[in-house]
């Protein structure tokens, strides 16, 4: 299983960002990390599935528009190989995503670009099956 949930009992919560915009994935490392969740970045959908081979993620937050695999794409391709795992899409361009329909059923959570840090933060525990975050942030 690559993306089921971690042992909460003395482990952080283990997300992946993927974006191949570095300063975006800098950023939201740096912003979840003081949230005391330990971060993997990929800066695209093809090594975002290459480190779910390696490793066990909670969430996995992805931007829409990237090259060679929009982020709609990775998360269909992270639901065959891991159904629970939870996935979050960033996009300015919701309407587009919006016209997809069925296509975003792997998705658990859209957050549109720009965002705050709360609508991350209430994405997330959207996103997770638990309320385990928001005690973390509170």
């Amino acid at each position: 299983m690559f993306c089921e949930m971690a042992n909460f009992g003395t482990q952080a919560h283990r997300f992946l960002i993927v974006d191949d915009d570095p300063s975006v994935s800098d950023s939201l490392k740096w912003l979840l990390k003081a949230d005391g969740v330990e971060i993997e970045t990929a800066t695209s959908g093809k090594e975002a599935l290459a480190r779910m081979e390696k490793g066990k993620f909670d969430l996995i937050i992805t931007d829409y528009i990237m090259p060679f695999m929009k982020g709609d794409k990775l998360a269909v391709a992270i639901k065959e190989r891991e159904p629970s795992c939870r996935v979050i899409i960033m996009t300015a361009y919701y309407e587009s995503l919006k016209s997809l329909g069925d296509s975003l059923t792997g998705v658990d959570s859209v957050v549109m670009k720009p965002f705050s840090v709360q609508e991350l933060r209430n994405a997330i525990a959207k996103a997770l099956p638990d309320q385990r975050f928001l005690d973390v942030v509170k």
